[in-house]
Parts: structure tokens; sequence; C-alpha cells
């Protein structure tokens, strides 16, 4: 079972900025592209972004383009995702998410194989 921890949480003001992080322990980090996901309560879990194993390939959901970015750092085994100009639409519980297609760029929630236990992220107006 692969474990992925989360850290970041927070509450910030609309147009702050937060950056979460997702550590995979063990040494298989950099066999998985690593992908972000947020669910706002009574709404589906949606893609936000998502990074392939070398972080040469990258996807971001047109709602968070050019605020949000991700990125990594394998000899750290840890994922990030850097969220700028956040909005009060942002608040969600956010999650991190292994992929074992390494070379994948996924939108799909059914895709990754393992998930972090979610933090929140509350920005108000």
């Amino acid at each position: 079972q692969v474990q992925l921890v989360e850290s970041g949480r927070g509450l910030v003001q609309a147009g702050g900025s937060l950056r979460l992080s997702c550590e995979v322990p063990g040494r298989t980090f950099s066999s998985y592209s690593m992908g972000w996901f947020r669910q706002a309560p009574g709404k589906e879990r949606e893609f936000v972004a998502v990074l392939s194993y070398s972080g040469s390939n990258t996807n971001y959901a047109a709602s968070v383009k050019g605020r949000f970015t991700t990125s990594r750092d394998n000899a750290k085994n840890t994922a990030y995702l850097q969220m700028n100009s956040l909005k009060p639409e942002d608040t969600a519980v956010y999650y991190c998410a292994a992929n074992s297609a390494r070379y994948d760029v996924a939108v799909r929630v059914l895709a990754y194989d393992y998930w972090g236990q979610g933090t929140q992220v509350t920005v108000s107006s």
C-alpha cells in the first residue's frame, strides 16, 4: 500500500496564496504521475492539476490555469501545489493522488491508484 501524506491546509483571504505538499514516503515516488483534485461540499471531486513522473508533462483545469502551479521534487518524494490569487470558489478539500501510469496526465478520478487523506483550504472573501 502506498501512503500519501498531505500538508499545508489553511484559511486565507481572497487574493492570497497557499502551498500544499504531498509526500510519498519510500522509494517509489518517481514511479507515479501526481495529480491534485478538490471537492467542495455537495459537489463531486474535480480535477485540478497533474504532473508526470519527470515533471515534463502537466495538465491544469481551466478554472485554475495561470493561478495554480504543480511541481515535484523526486529527491524529497514530494509533490507541491502552489495556489496564487485564490478565490472563494477555490474553497474545498484538496486531495493529492498517485497514478502508476507515470507518463499519464489523466484528469479522471478513476485513473488514480492511491489518494491522500485530504486537506482543507478555505478562502474568505
